[in-house]
């Protein structure tokens, strides 16, 4: 498979991982232009036989960043819930809805480099070395900023589904 074969395969993966990372349609639709065009202008570099879907999640997340040094305050969040309830397939019922809400709150509290990380590996199936090749970090901060994320996701869900309850004398 030639580059641009390869890479026109990968887009609908970019353009969900910069969908999840932005929580933004237009904002993700304008980081895949910049992402697939610096891409093409540096397809030269690419090496053949390596992962094409990690290289340009990593242009695209680089990109992310540098983009979120350069402005001032960042735009209300778009919800995830429509692109999960997507992936399911289903609508579901309202309790799905509602999780689906929850999860998408939960994930919107993590820190930037934690949902980095449960988005790759979590909805684009990335290995931990795939990663932590995109993140530019090593391997074992992959998994200890997935196992605190995941923590943080589950006390936060935990919380969201169990009732205050008091008890009365």
């Amino acid at each position: 498979m030639d580059k641009r074969a390869a890479l026109t395969d990968a887009l609908a993966d970019v353009m969900r991982y910069a969908r999840a990372l932005t929580r933004n349609g237009d904002t993700a639709e304008d980081l895949l232009h910049d992402c697939v065009e610096r891409a093409l202008s540096r397809l030269h570099q690419f090496e053949a036989g390596t992962n094409m879907r990690a290289w340009l999640f990593t242009i695209l997340h680089n990109i992310h960043r540098q983009n979120l040094r350069t402005q001032s305050r960042r735009p209300a969040p778009a919800s995830l819930t429509d692109e999960l309830a997507a992936r399911i397939g289903q609508p579901g019922d309202q309790d799905d809805r509602l999780a689906l809400r929850d999860f998408d709150r939960a994930l919107a509290e993590l820190a930037e480099e934690q949902r980095a990380v449960i988005l790759l590996i979590g909805l684009e199936d990335l290995s931990y070395a795939e990663t932590a090749e995109v993140l530019d970090i090593p391997v074992g901060t992959v998994m200890s900023r997935l196992s605190r994320a995941r923590e943080k996701l589950r006390l936060s869900m935990d919380g969201n589904l169990k009732p205050s309850l008091r008890s009365v004398k």
